[in-house]
């Protein structure tokens, strides 16, 4: 790759010399041993339909470029818009689709369809006749359509569309699509960079609790107000895909979701409305959902929203209202939605948090309550006349249930099963598989009084994927298929054919990249059939020892990691490594299911650009995904001991690597991304267990989140002392190991502002820490362009060399 000429901002001490001001520099590359890695090419991701007959393979380059990162952007109500194309400004293309047969697994070009492109939104119609997708030009969003059949593809729709909302169209039938299209009305945007103000920005509060946390990317004044709306609105246009038709069916306003009912005889459409707000993002601006009939003729508003800036405290509370408005998936054109009992208020003593209602079409009864549910809603899944299934759960007790109830008789009682903690991987009992009826909606797979279960594994043993029967009469299940022990790792993607026990699965190793294959679990001894063949893209890797290991923290919980040694390491003679150990804190509410193992040593080892893996390459030993859970039992909330939990991790992990004679403890650095920041941070800040840290987009003061973070419930002001000690900002005093900041400049997350790392980096100085920080241009809380990331790892390559493998040497030069 060419070194690109481009200015980075670094207001840091360099690695050379000490200096007081910025450092311009160019773009540079890491060495070979992780660019081989890094810069390889990606394999094709794949889309298959329901029988596992038919696929689409996606190919897409493993970066953007700055050039991409540096189009036109507007960043509007929590979104991030290219007003040029009319499609976010961040979203990830493919350049190249081909067609896949499954049966033969033979790949094909499709005729018709640019050889190159920027390809998204991929949806496949009910019968899987027909595959849609977008293809971005340098003038806007095109639809194609390609026939399975033939792999012939069309265009649909020239360079109109409107997917700054989302995937600008939906399925009506096998033949006919609704598209989102910009209209001719659509008023020129306003420049407001030149724009002459014509009074101050106001925003009022008028007595009630709005405790928000903090947003990016918010609407600032009326002239971005101007520009969301020229960016919302589309025309809805019906186009008819075998005869080329186009035909008007709604004229222009704020259309996000579309929603064809079973029958295709009723469309649910939500509007956005005005006022908006400077406070929230558009999802909590006021709307309405309205059904037409099929062909655009108003048939009944069914709720309208107000503005949604007040919503009680708490993750368990809602809004008050209808929410999750969707048709029933086994019935022709029946509504239904969810209202909260408690007005959404967690705090609230309440004996039903949550009821499910319906009404059918034309939508004039009054709403039937189908059933209450004891905590908050999360989810329903329908199966016929007597048998659908709904969900709750409570955050402060990790509490998950799901209930057995009859859609057709809302007065008998459901039955309450499967209550258990949602972090207990252990005992997770799957999910309900379910099969496409005929409408093409996906419900309950329903065979002679059961249910089938398909779950992830996960157990003391290893992650070995089953399949389970649930009788519906008396909800016990038995096991139909595990998978055996070995070196390889299984997963289920689909069940094809319950009845026959036809399943599609993943099958990986350490070194075998993921590929699909196609299992009968009912045939004793049989052997899965490949059907995709994709090569290990990370040859480099297959040397590298690779290795699950589990110790103890002092207080007895149980942790894990997975342990790198460079290649050709030879364990007997224990030669002492440096070693790079990443990590992402996570919270538990008792130390059983914090000390559970849900990874899997047998996993395909994919160097990606935000993990440490490529530094065993480096010489250095690895501790990846080490655990570094939080714990807070009864009453007593994780972070009220943050900072004693997040060292003794950290020790644990080090000494469980040291005595395995592998490592030299002095050379020991940490890092991570995000809350992963935050934690390392911290750990320089509260303990003399690392020669350096690597912490990227973090936020480091929390008096800039005041209400909330991460899994904080409690606001700044309820509990000061908490937000306090976490703070490394506010602990800057204290920390004297050096750390590498890194984080994008347009950084989108939730509370992680650059200021976030600005201001650090400034405190760190000015208290005499080693210290640098690194702006990446242009990029948000994940890294995207090809400069930026292999930069990055250049950057953190030097950094380890420099305060981890080589520590000391400076001062023995000296």
């Amino acid at each position: 790759m060419k070194k690109i000429v481009y200015s980075l901002l670094f207001l840091a001490m360099t690695l050379g010399t000490s200096v007081n001001a910025q450092e311009n520099v160019t773009f540079q590359l890491p060495p070979q041993e992780i660019l081989q890695l890094a810069d390889a090419d990606m394999p094709p991701s794949i889309s298959t339909d329901r029988k596992a007959e038919n696929a689409f393979l996606s190919y897409r380059s493993r970066y953007k470029t700055i050039n991409e990162l540096s189009e036109t952007e507007l960043r509007l109500a929590g979104l991030r818009i290219n007003p040029v194309t009319n499609i976010n400004s961040r979203e990830t293309f493919s350049e190249r689709i081909t067609f896949f047969d499954l049966k033969t697994s033979k790949e094909k070009v499709i005729a018709g369809l640019p050889a190159k492109g920027r390809f998204s939104n991929q949806s496949w119609n009910t019968s899987q006749s027909k595959f849609a997708l977008t293809n971005t030009t340098d003038k806007g969003v095109e639809l194609w359509i390609v026939d399975v059949k033939t792999q012939v593809a069309i265009k649909v729709y020239e360079d109109k569309l409107n997917a700054n909302l989302g995937r600008p169209f939906s399925w009506i039938s096998d033949s006919e699509v609704l598209v989102n299209v910009i209209p001719a009305s659509r008023k020129a945007l306003i420049n407001t960079v030149d724009v002459i103000p014509t009074g101050p920005t106001v925003s009022v509060a008028d007595g009630k609790e709005a405790q928000n946390r903090t947003y990016q990317d918010l609407l600032k004044n009326k002239n971005d107000e101007f520009n969301f709306e020229q960016l919302a609105i589309s025309e809805l246009v019906k186009v008819n895909i075998e005869t080329g038709a186009k035909s008007k069916w709604k004229d222009a306003a704020m259309y996000t979701d579309v929603a064809i009912s079973p029958d295709g005889q009723y469309v649910l459409v939500n509007e956005i409305k005005k006022p908006f707000s400077y406070l929230v993002t558009y999802s909590s601006f006021p709307s309405t959902d309205v059904v037409y009939d099929i062909n655009g003729k108003l048939v009944k508003e069914i709720d309208h929203k107000e503005l949604q800036e007040v919503v009680p405290k708490g993750f368990s509370s809602t809004i008050i209202g209808k929410r999750s408005l969707n048709w029933r998936a086994d019935k022709p054109n029946t509504l239904y939605w969810v209202e909260a009992l408690d007005g959404g208020d967690a705090n609230k003593p309440a004996e039903y948090r949550d009821a499910l209602y319906q009404v059918t079409a034309p939508f004039t009864s009054e709403k039937e309550l189908l059933v209450k549910v004891k905590d908050r809603y999360r989810g329903v899944t329908w199966g016929n006349d007597e048998v659908a299934l709904v969900r709750d759960a409570w955050y402060n007790t990790r509490n998950e249930s799901t209930y057995l109830f009859n859609p057709s008789n809302p007065k008998q009682e459901p039955v309450r099963f499967f209550n258990r903690n949602t972090q207990d991987a252990y005992n997770n009992p799957g999910n309900f598989v379910t099969e496409m009826n005929d409408y093409g909606f996906n419900v309950l797979s329903i065979n002679k009084g059961k249910l089938m279960l398909v779950g992830e594994g996960v157990s003391p043993e290893g992650i070995l994927p089953f399949v389970d029967d649930f009788e519906i009469k008396t909800q016990k299940t038995s096991r139909l298929w595990r998978a055996k022990k070995s070196d390889k790792l299984e997963t289920i993607a689909r069940v094809i054919d319950p009845k026959k026990g036809i399943i599609l699965e993943q099958i990986q190793s350490k070194t075998d990249y993921p590929n699909l294959y196609v299992r009968t679990i009912f045939q004793k001894g049989g052997k899965p059939k490949q059907v995709t063949f994709t090569k290990n893209p990370f040859e480099a890797m297959s040397k590298v020892s690779k290795e699950l290991i589990t110790y103890k923290r002092a207080d007895g919980v149980e942790l894990s990691g997975t342990l790198y040694l460079p290649p050709n390491y030879d364990k007997s003679k224990k030669e002492k490594l440096p070693m790079l150990m990443w990590a992402y804190p996570r919270e538990f509410k008792d130390a059983s299911t914090a000390g559970q193992v849900t990874t899997s040593e047998n996993k395909f080892t994919s160097p990606s650009y935000g993990g440490p893996i490529f530094w065993a390459l480096r010489g250095y030993a690895v501790l990846d995904d080490a655990a570094f859970p939080i714990i807070g039992e009864g009453k007593e909330e994780p972070n009220d001991t943050f900072v004693p939990q997040l060292v003794a991790n950290a020790k644990a992990a080090i000494d469980a690597v040291d005595n395995l004679g592998f490592i030299d403890r002095e050379k020991v650095a940490v890092g991570g991304h995000s809350y992963g920041a935050f934690m390392t941070a911290n750990l320089l800040t509260h303990s003399n267990l690392f020669a350096a840290g690597i912490a990227r987009s973090g936020a480091y003061n929390r008096t800039l989140t005041p209400f909330g973070f991460q899994s904080e419930q409690r606001n700044y002001w309820e509990a000061p002392d908490v937000y306090n000690i976490m703070a490394p900002f506010q602990n800057a005093n204290k920390m004297k190991t050096p750390l590498l900041l890194i984080h994008g400049d347009a950084d989108n997350n939730t509370g992680t502002f650059p200021m976030q790392s600005e201001r650090y980096f400034n405190a760190l100085k000015g208290l005499g820490a080693t210290t640098r920080l690194v702006l990446l241009p242009k990029e948000s809380h994940g890294y995207a362009a090809k400069e930026n990331v292999l930069h990055m790892l250049w950057e953190q390559d030097q950094w380890l060399e420099k305060y981890v493998k080589n520590k000391g040497k400076e001062i023995e030069k000296k």
